[in-house]
């Protein structure tokens, strides 16, 4: 097939090269220089008809959209307008990750276990729930804020002046939470309807510190498959990828492409933190390179309704993602840093989150730069080769995290 993978991030980077290693040939807009690596990088206007038309005029056979702006665009309407397969959410849809609020209420809707909230279109109203309110308490910003809208505040204080940085935007909503305690995981679905297939669970590394300390971030590391107790995967299903998607398509808002569930694993039981409405980032970086059937068909296959959870398959095997930062990240990341990167052998692939090109040297451009992937038979193995190939790299001033997988005690083998 020829496939279009729009985005130009770590995860564009892994949609990417799962489509090509399975012989499709890929184009991508806007892409990274990681990116060039693996399809033919399209240099285009952004906005969503201008994409889809891109589509048309390239000859592609499926569209793969990877951020969540592009969805709430629109991207995925106006490529089946002009009869394009487009593997994502349609705009409607992808409010379950774009609207906070909507997606709680919608949550609350279909009996689907999440933490108990409340949202807020007026700042004076959520100031003064906020002073009720007994710490720790989760602030969030309604809105698409890739993945740090988020604050953990352990004052009412806090609290409010979170709410009161939310609501400097016209038209925010904010919404509060109860504070859930537990391990985190992120279970990735690939559906069409209510037909879906999950990838093995992962765990990502939210803050930009150590120990889960400072500011959150877009994500500072990942493991998979992160290892759930016998049963949970089952009681994941039952109460919460099923009802989700039963939901829906019930509401008129049937769903395609990536369900991403930040979950809680509670005392009792799974809870969702969020719902995301596409590939999760780094997640991606780490969950794809275990699969071993070919994504592309798979998203074809659901754009037409014949998704075959049967014919998703994954290895066996192991992988960690280690992300550096850029200095000054995540406030003021600074950027055009030099780099130069390792060869990263058989088990390792460097995906490409925020770079560019300067007269054929390598430079930083965002904020999370490079996610650095290995796999191995065992997960210890992976993070070994993971934080090797980290180190070997030459970026000035990178910031990483040392930790990833100590929640579950994992720890790097360095053989």
């Amino acid at each position: 097939m020829r496939v279009l993978v729009i985005g130009g991030g770590g995860r564009e980077h892994a949609i990417a090269h799962a489509c090509a290693r399975h012989g499709h040939e890929v184009l991508c807009t806007p892409g990274n220089p990681g990116i060039a690596a693996h399809a033919r990088i399209i240099d285009s206007p952004q906005d969503a008809s201008t994409l889809a038309r891109l589509a048309q005029q390239e000859g592609a056979d499926l569209v793969i959209v990877g951020p969540e702006a592009y969805l709430a665009a629109g991207v995925v309407d106006e490529c089946a307008a002009l009869g394009i397969p487009a593997f994502g959410p349609t705009r409607a849809a992808s409010r379950l990750e774009g609207d906070k609020a909507w997606s709680k209420a919608f949550m609350h809707r279909h009996g689907i276990p999440t933490a108990a909230h409340h949202a807020f279109s007026d700042l004076q109203t959520a100031l003064d729930h906020a002073a009720t309110l007994t710490p720790p308490i989760v602030v969030k910003d309604a809105g698409l804020k890739a993945g740090k809208g988020v604050t953990i505040a352990h004052t009412p204080e806090q609290a409010q002046d979170a709410l009161r940085d939310i609501f400097t935007q016209p038209g925010a909503q904010a919404v509060t939470e109860d504070f859930m305690t537990g391990q985190e995981v992120t279970i990735l679905a690939l559906c069409s309807g209510t037909r879906y297939a999950l990838t093995p669970p992962s765990q990502d590394h939210k803050t930009i510190h150590e120990g889960d300390t400072g500011p959150m971030t877009g994500g500072m590391g990942v493991i998979c498959p992160f290892p759930l107790e016998p049963g949970v995967l089952d009681v994941i299903r039952r109460d919460i990828i099923e009802p989700t998607l039963r939901g829906m398509t019930a509401e008129g808002l049937p769903y395609t492409g990536v369900l991403y569930a930040g979950l809680m694993l509670t005392p009792t039981g799974p809870k969702v933190v969020e719902f995301n409405a596409r590939f999760g980032d780094p997640e991606a970086e780490t969950v794809l390179p275990l699969l071993t059937s070919d994504l592309a068909q798979h998203a074809l296959d659901a754009t037409r309704g014949q998704l075959d959870p049967t014919h998703v398959t994954f290895s066996e095997d192991a992988s960690a993602t280690i992300i550096l930062a850029a200095p000054g990240y995540p406030a003021e990341p600074h950027k055009d840093i030099p780099i130069t990167l390792p060869d990263p052998g058989p088990h390792g692939i460097i995906h490409h989150a925020g770079t560019r090109t300067q007269n054929g040297q390598l430079l930083s451009s965002g904020g999370r730069v490079l996610a650095i992937t290995a796999t191995a038979p065992t997960l210890n193995a992976a993070l070994g080769r993971a934080y090797a190939l980290a180190d070997q790299t030459d970026f000035p001033g990178a910031q990483l995290r040392r930790d990833i997988g100590r929640r579950i005690g994992a720890h790097p083998d360095p053989t």
